[in-house]
């Protein structure tokens, strides 16, 4: 039976291993998907070795930049975005060889796309990987995108700059952090909601809970505000072709 993964930590929080799982029955494919909860990115090499029956890895946090040094290559939007959350396995001759792509990048702009109106320019909340495909697909779908963080940076500005003309003139505002995540409900990033608009979209790329308090208080402003459960999908979907598209 072909085995299909998951890498990161921690994993409970993961809708991953029951998609691909309730797929592979539905579809009547032979596989199994399965967690690979390691506490170090050092644990990698240890996975594939222990499963010789891999066909395939996704990756999340905190290893979507991490996983890199240990790939033998990598996509052009992988390359592009430095961040991996598919793993292809090719074997040829008994020998392996692991090229990274990212999907989130995909299932982002197929999610969003259909969302934006006139929208010019984008406020990314966090600079992780999913940050990082976040930024390269709204510069694709031609937004002009704004890191923010608690840290500042030559390309990164601070929550407390956060000022009433920088969220105006920001119509689209993504969450990329876990501030808000399921159990920790009652949180959420430190943004002027008294400046969210009804010409704003909020979106948060977190799906549990279904509606976090970063889209309650944007939909209090009459924002448009959407989870990202479509994008995990989308995503998804787009892992699979990754892992079986003929060479």
């Amino acid at each position: 039976m072909d085995k299909y993964g998951l890498i990161g930590y921690p994993l409970s929080h993961s809708f991953s291993r029951d998609f691909f799982n309730a797929k592979f029955l539905a579809e009547g494919i032979e596989a199994e998907y399965m967690n690979f909860e390691i506490p170090s990115i050092k644990e990698f090499k240890g996975v594939i070795k222990n499963n010789p029956d891999l066909n395939g890895l996704n990756v999340t946090i905190p290893y979507k930049e991490q996983v890199i040094p240990y790939l033998d290559d990598l996509s052009n939007n992988a390359k592009l975005i430095g961040a991996v959350n598919v793993i292809r396995f090719e074997r040829s001759k008994n020998k392996l060889r692991l090229v990274g792509y990212n999907s989130d990048i995909i299932g982002f702009k197929q999610s969003i796309e259909p969302m934006i109106t006139n929208q010019k320019r984008a406020l990314i909340l966090g600079t992780g990987g999913s940050a990082k495909a976040i930024y390269y697909g709204l510069k694709q779908l031609g937004i002009e995108p704004q890191y923010v963080s608690r840290t500042k940076s030559p390309d990164t500005i601070t929550y407390e700059e956060l000022s009433e003309a920088i969220i105006l003139s920001h119509e689209i505002i993504v969450n990329c952090t876990p501030v808000g995540m399921y159990p920790k409900v009652d949180d959420c990033p430190p943004i002027p909601y008294q400046y969210i608009t009804s010409d704003h979209l909020l979106y948060d790329l977190l799906y549990n809970p279904n509606e976090t308090l970063f889209m309650k208080l944007g939909k209090e402003k009459g924002a448009t505000i959407v989870n990202g459960l479509e994008m995990l999908l989308l995503q998804a979907f787009a892992s699979w072709d990754f892992w079986t598209e003929a060479e």
